[in-house]
């Protein structure tokens, strides 16, 4: 998926925007962002099959945010928008929930296991 950032309105103030971000997801942790219904959508109305396909599998996580810097030129924009990408980037890259999931005791021994 191409797609990282996406703005998807004007606020009332020329540089506040509403926007979506779509990180990748390690295939480790892909089941368990993945939408078990298949029917995840997107706050972008126009997201392609693909893009749809990857949000429900769990390839692609969404975050949608607010963004308004007072004064800021366009190009101070994009460059604190992608600062912001690569923020939740890291974070879905470095934050693990499930890094002991499945690890499990059978009265007598235990068996580690994790996403």
């Amino acid at each position: 998926m191409a797609n990282k950032i996406i703005i998807l309105e004007r606020g009332s103030a020329p540089t506040q925007f509403r926007f979506a971000m779509w990180a990748d997801v390690p295939a480790a942790r892909q089941a368990f962002y993945a939408d078990p219904t298949n029917t995840r959508t997107s706050a972008y109305k126009d997201a392609s099959a693909g893009e749809l396909t990857a949000l429900r599998t769990g390839t692609v996580v969404e975050r949608v945010e607010q963004f308004s810097q007072p004064g800021a030129n366009l190009a101070q924009i994009k460059t604190a928008l992608e600062a912001r990408f690569v923020a939740f980037q890291a974070e879905v890259n470095g934050a693990n929930d499930w890094q002991r999931y499945g690890s499990r005791w059978d009265g007598t021994t235990w068996t580690d296991a994790g996403a």
